[in-house]
């Protein structure tokens, strides 16, 4: 089996190796295992249940969110050659009828339908005479009301391990904290999955936050060296996203607004547009969401900050999915909080408020943060990092320290003393004496850490406190009001054996002025000229064939090209993403490129080398 994945791998997709753990994880489901994956974007998850399509009988059915997502990733396969169609309500009557003689001739590999279509009573009788060779869920994270984008038509998935129990399930997701993992795995019935946590990080993003201050200048600042590259401008409000996309579009930006208010052509139009490279920049609410597959988007700017940690992992995550040089920015404000909480308390779901209230708490915490933004951003879903990432706004413009031992092991006793069963401000209300009727009534007015803070203002201890989550002695429980608990590394930290240094707030102003003046010196420019030959030649080919740009081959793909000049078949199949049935169907042209390239560059052409 390893040999024949591995032949796969190489022939039909053009990757030369798996990255941890899909070879695994395909491996347990070619061998009829259930599986439950959490991988960042970009990592490679479809490739774990792609890949087993083509190895177990029957059709795989593909649960996705959005229609163009689905369309996104029939294109992308069709173009390797694999057997693959979406069942939505996009296609025509005469289309449904073809992919449904598809479905019943065992002519596909892979069939992506929305969950309402899928658990509709004549679809599952329909699957059931064919014996489907796997379900796979993607954005599986839409089951739980504790994810970010909880969608109730996901709720019935649930049914499937009831009526296809010896089908193999694949749940995915990007991003799902501890709490909302087991929810996933029990909505789902499938307790007896095995679980794999690829790990969150996404190297080649660079995370930045600036204080807000004249935001249509910050992001104009922002976008100057970035004219010829595809992002993201994410905004909480419709008005406000026009209003930016407007004032975008008269400086001279290819920008377009998206949101749901807007007509179904209209989005339809920016979001090709977008896919297809002839628009630069869309300026959106998140109902610009997860139907973005395309690989090539550069930066991500929160003009206003989002609403959760996890969104904002997710939003971001839409930047650099084809592991090139990326960029996140946020904006951040208090009033963003104020607008995020308005938002989130016009629900009628007390819990559900409950628990957005927590994750809004979270976010802030997360844009305030001193220590290292990767590792903040980890530590909230449970992953520890050793060492800062040099790569964030943190690392490379660090704030002043001090050591903070003797204020750690303070509000590390009073979370101890007080039983891990409560959240920062009652600690901080402990550490500093507090008079309050709660504290009473709990006798925590009579603990040994009582007072112990009183030096210290409310708003120094709470970014002591902030720090010591994300350098991960402690940890937050959301299902718990976000009571603090004391993790393993704080022990040493207790008994004086381990020294904590923080970072002190910083000035926003200079905050700002040392982010302009780097982004203004990190300005990458044009990656070559053969790079932008070969872009040519791709944009081309996918305007012809009526697909993105993208679905040809990717950015990194087209760079690695760029870097390593193929003269031959032989040499291009070698590069990564160039598959057998992409190298018969565009090598050709590409190698054409390249020779005229080296023509143009030879030393009697004139040109300098």
């Amino acid at each position: 089996m390893t040999s024949s994945i591995h032949h796969t791998l190489r022939t039909v997709f053009g990757f030369h190796q798996f990255r941890p753990p899909q070879e695994e994880v395909i491996e347990r489901v070619c061998a009829g295992e259930d599986v439950f994956l959490v991988m960042p974007t970009g990592g490679g998850k479809s490739l774990c249940y792609q890949v087993p399509a083509l190895h177990r009988d029957g059709v795989a059915v593909v649960v996705s969110p959005l229609i163009s997502l689905m369309k996104d990733q029939v294109d992308a396969l069709l173009a390797n050659g694999v057997a693959a169609a979406c069942f939505n309500s996009s296609l025509s009557p005469d289309e449904a009828r073809r992919v449904a003689r598809q479905m019943d001739a065992g002519e596909l590999d892979l069939l992506y339908v929305a969950p309402e279509r899928l658990m509709q009573p004549d679809f599952l009788e329909r699957l059931a005479g064919l014996k489907p060779a796997m379900f796979a869920i993607d954005e599986a994270h839409c089951i739980s009301q504790w994810g970010h984008d909880f969608r109730p038509e996901y709720t019935q998935l649930g049914r499937l391990r009831g009526l296809f129990p010896g089908v193999p399930l694949v749940a995915m997701t990007a991003t799902a904290d501890p709490e909302t993992r087991r929810d996933i795995i029990r909505q789902l019935g499938i307790d007896q999955a095995k679980v794999y946590v690829a790990g969150f990080d996404r190297p080649n993003i660079t995370y930045n936050v600036i204080p807000k201050h004249k935001p249509l200048a910050q992001l104009g600042a922002f976008l100057n060296n970035r004219r010829d590259e595809a992002g993201i401008v994410y905004a909480l409000s419709r008005k406000r996203v026009e209003q930016v996309a407007e004032r975008l579009r008269d400086a001279g930006f290819a920008a377009a607004a998206y949101h749901a208010g807007l007509p179904d052509e209209e989005r339809r139009r920016v979001q090709e547009a977008f896919r297809r490279d002839d628009l630069r920049i869309v300026v959106a609410t998140v109902a610009f969401g997860m139907g973005i597959d395309k690989p090539n988007v550069r930066f991500v700017v929160h003009y206003d900050m989002p609403k959760s940690v996890e969104s904002y992992y997710q939003e971001t995550g839409r930047a650099g999915r084809d592991g090139l040089p990326s960029e996140a920015l946020m904006l951040f404000g208090m009033g963003d909080v104020m607008t995020a909480r308005s938002l989130i308390e016009n629900s009628d779901n007390a819990e559900r408020v409950r628990i957005e209230v927590q994750k809004l708490n979270a976010m802030v915490a997360y844009a305030e943060a001193l220590t290292c933004r990767r590792r903040a951003l980890l530590g909230y879903f449970g992953e520890q990092r050793a060492e800062d990432c040099g790569n964030c706004d943190i690392c490379t413009d660090p704030p002043e320290r001090f050591d903070a031992s003797e204020q750690a092991r303070k509000a590390l006793s009073c979370v101890y003393r007080v039983g891990e069963r409560f959240g920062a401000r009652h600690v901080i209300d402990v550490l500093r004496g507090g008079k309050g009727q709660r504290i009473v009534e709990l006798r925590h007015d009579r603990l040994s850490t009582y007072g112990i803070g009183a030096d210290l203002s409310a708003e120094e201890w709470d970014n002591i406190i902030r720090q010591l989550i994300h350098l991960g002695y402690l940890a937050q429980d959301f299902s718990r009001f976000g009571a603090l608990g004391l993790t393993p590394a704080a022990r040493p930290v207790l008994k004086g054996e381990t020294r904590v240094t923080l970072g002190l707030p910083r000035s926003a102003a200079k905050v700002e002025e040392k982010s302009r003046r780097r982004r203004g010196a990190a300005g990458e420019g044009a990656r070559g000229a053969l790079f932008e030959e070969l872009r040519a030649v791709r944009k081309r080919i996918a305007d012809e064939a009526g697909v993105p740009p993208f679905v040809v081959f990717s950015d990194a793909t087209l760079v690695e090209m760029a870097q390593s000049k193929p003269c031959d078949e032989r040499e291009l199949l070698m590069v990564t993403g160039v598959g057998a049935h992409k190298l018969a169907k565009y090598g050709a042209q590409f190698l054409a490129a390249m020779a005229e390239h080296r023509r143009s560059a030879s030393p009697g052409a004139g040109a300098d080398l």
